[in-house]
């Protein structure tokens, strides 16, 4: 199964984008998972901008969108609410069909951040039919470095809490349901 995980932080140190990039490598051999981190990368969207050819920077995204069975989406709460980066990169996949059978579920890297993930819920359950209001997982991992929270998922409490969110995340793709 392959799944794309976006990362909503513009930072280059990001708490969200390590704890994505860890789940990365800790996935079971039946999932493979890349991570977007280039919120910060793609034009601020405008209807105008879809009506020629698109920027290459929102091809690449919207190419990396379709060829994957699912998004898994981690992000920083800025002022109670998205960051803009994200909001942006949402916005560009709306207009079209990407998002709206597109398996979608949300990860979080902080035990604060309630207003930004129901914010989050609102869109993906309007953009996406298979988004999963329930099927979330969260971890504190603020104010770590990428090595520690590598360490933290690795402990085998959080390893099995990893496992049973992505097997859960499986049973949204039908035909890829589960674990071989």
């Amino acid at each position: 199964m392959k799944i794309l995980a976006i990362s909503g932080s513009a930072r280059h140190n990001s708490t969200n984008t390590a704890m994505l990039r860890a789940l990365s490598f800790m996935a079971p051999a039946t999932f493979s998972i890349s991570v977007f981190d280039q919120v910060s990368a793609l034009p601020v969207f405008s209807p105008d901008l879809e009506t020629g050819e698109l920027p290459p920077q929102v091809c690449t995204f919207m190419d990396q969108v379709a060829a994957s069975d699912g998004l898994i989406v981690s992000s920083p709460e800025y002022v109670r609410s998205i960051p803009g980066g994200l909001k942006n990169a949402i916005d560009w996949l709306v207009s079209g069909h990407l998002l709206t059978e597109k398996p979608i579920a949300l990860m979080h890297a902080s035990h604060r951040g309630d207003d930004m993930l129901a914010d989050l819920r609102t869109v993906f359950g309007t953009v996406s039919s298979k988004f999963s209001c329930d099927l979330f997982l969260r971890f504190s991992l603020m104010n770590l470095t990428s090595n520690q929270i590598s360490e933290v998922l690795s402990e085998p409490q959080n390893r099995d809490r990893i496992k049973v969110f992505l097997e859960s995340f499986s049973l949204l793709v039908p035909q890829k349901a589960g674990f071989s």
